[in-house]
């Protein structure tokens, strides 16, 4: 006896995939974020990318975050950038005045993820979004990671200089032991490994508890200046164990960094109130599921989208990025010069081959809405992921690694061929305030 054909089997992924998607307008058309209203109701809009200087990315997150900061009332928008860098223009964006001696932001390796032109467009767009609004109603622009330990101490020490002359002096002290490496937190873990050098461990910790404890006294003087001041002493404290862990090599370093970058985020929508809604700007392998893909599954580690969905559930939307060729900006190594890299089409079997032979040059594909699809994409493929260092030569074992799409993602956007970031030169402002320019020099 002869049985019909699986109908969902006689399709071919490429075709499943082609008949789900929903093709995306212009990057400049307003239809474009009008497609994302679909999440428009969740606490956290999780928005990824596959490279660090992809432009497509840049801009289809800032669409898609304008859209749901006008008609959604989203005010947080949170990136995988260090506090006190996108505190600067956080500023900027809320009309707010410098602190005095401030560096201009995003000055280390790699300046052009967030020193480049589509940034600044958006930037551009939120102060005037802000421009007529209430104090509360602004829309803030913040940082996660936790890097930039410097700046943090002296962002501290000039909030207390300002309120609490007495202890800004107690933590002059206690960071001293931090100052040798200052310039070159790096070199502090080697001192670890070397040395067995531990002793900044306790007094930077202590001086973010002791932030914490002074918090009705000090947040009723300033409530955004503590806010700022207590993540930038968290982010001290987080930064030393991260330099003194790292060269281990195993996932405890990277499982401390997203797990700051969550508890950032969880203090930012605190202060900001039970209303406050974040859209979050990340690369896929921190935003995506870790428990989908080889760093869940195999390494131990941990990313913020899988803490998000942990914690808010249903009410966090996790959305992927991907793109088959193109060109794109990255270094070959680490501290090396931002080059425009030829990036090379998408390996046989991968969800990006599959999402290219769709043949549709950009577009949606909402993850849980058709269950035959869902299924036949849980198979694991290979995916590929490029960080702000790309060595195509090498392409395979560098950036590809296996995953499971639709448990990691809520929704996948595609461009088919995407174009490189454009760096801003230092001299750039935007010729209408060039006093107030975030990353005027």
């Amino acid at each position: 006896m002869s049985h019909a054909a699986d109908p969902v089997r006689t399709r071919t992924l490429p075709e499943m995939i082609a008949e789900a998607a929903e093709p995306l307008p212009a990057l400049d058309d307003p239809a474009f974020g009008r497609l994302f209203d679909r999440w428009g109701d969740r606490r956290v809009v999780l928005l990824g990318e596959a490279s660090h200087g992809t432009a497509e990315f840049y801009r289809a997150r800032a669409a898609i975050s304008r859209h749901l900061i006008e008609h959604h009332g989203f005010d947080v928008v949170a990136v995988e950038a260090d506090w006190p860098d996108a505190a600067v223009l956080d500023a900027h964006v809320r009309h707010r005045p410098r602190r005095d001696g401030e560096e201009p932001p995003f000055q280390r390796f790699p300046t052009w993820m967030w020193r480049n032109t589509e940034v600044a467009a958006f930037l551009d767009w939120l102060r005037g979004f802000n421009a007529n609004r209430p104090r509360e109603r602004q829309a803030g622009f913040y940082g996660l990671d936790i890097y930039n330990m410097s700046a943090s101490i002296r962002s501290v020490l000039s909030y207390l200089d300002e309120i609490d002359p007495e202890a800004a002096s107690v933590a002059r002290e206690r960071y001293g032991c931090l100052m040798p490496w200052h310039g070159e937190p790096a070199e502090y873990g080697r001192a670890v490994l070397t040395e067995g050098y531990r002793r900044c461990e306790k007094p930077v910790v202590q001086q973010w508890r002791d932030l914490l404890e002074k918090r009705l006294a000090y947040a009723a003087e300033d409530g955004e200046g503590f806010l700022d001041a207590e993540r930038n002493a968290r982010l001290v404290a987080a930064a030393e164990r991260y330099y003194r862990i790292m060269y281990h090599g195993d996932a405890e370093s990277w499982n401390l960094r997203d797990s700051h970058m969550f508890e950032t985020l969880q203090s930012i929508l605190e202060s900001r109130g039970p209303q406050s809604r974040a859209v979050v700007w990340a690369h896929n392998s921190h935003i995506g599921d870790a428990r989908a893909t080889d760093m869940g599954m195999r390494r131990g580690e941990l990313n913020i989208g899988q803490l998000c969905r942990q914690w808010w559930e249903d009410e966090a939307a996790l959305i992927g990025f991907g793109t088959h060729a193109g060109i794109v900006a990255a270094a070959t190594h680490w501290d090396g010069d931002m080059e425009v890299k030829q990036v090379r089409p998408s390996r046989e079997g991968s969800y990006e081959r599959v999402s290219h032979d769709a043949g549709i040059p950009r577009f949606l594909l909402d993850l849980k809405r058709d269950e035959d699809l869902r299924r036949r994409l849980e198979e694991p493929r290979l995916e590929r992921f490029i960080g702000v260092i790309y060595r195509p030569e090498t392409e395979l074992a560098s950036h590809y690694a296996k995953a499971v799409l639709p448990r990691q993602f809520d929704g996948w956007v595609w461009f088919d061929e995407t174009t490189a970031v454009t760096p801003l030169e230092p001299e750039h402002h935007t010729g209408r305030t060039p006093e107030t320019w975030p990353f005027g020099l």
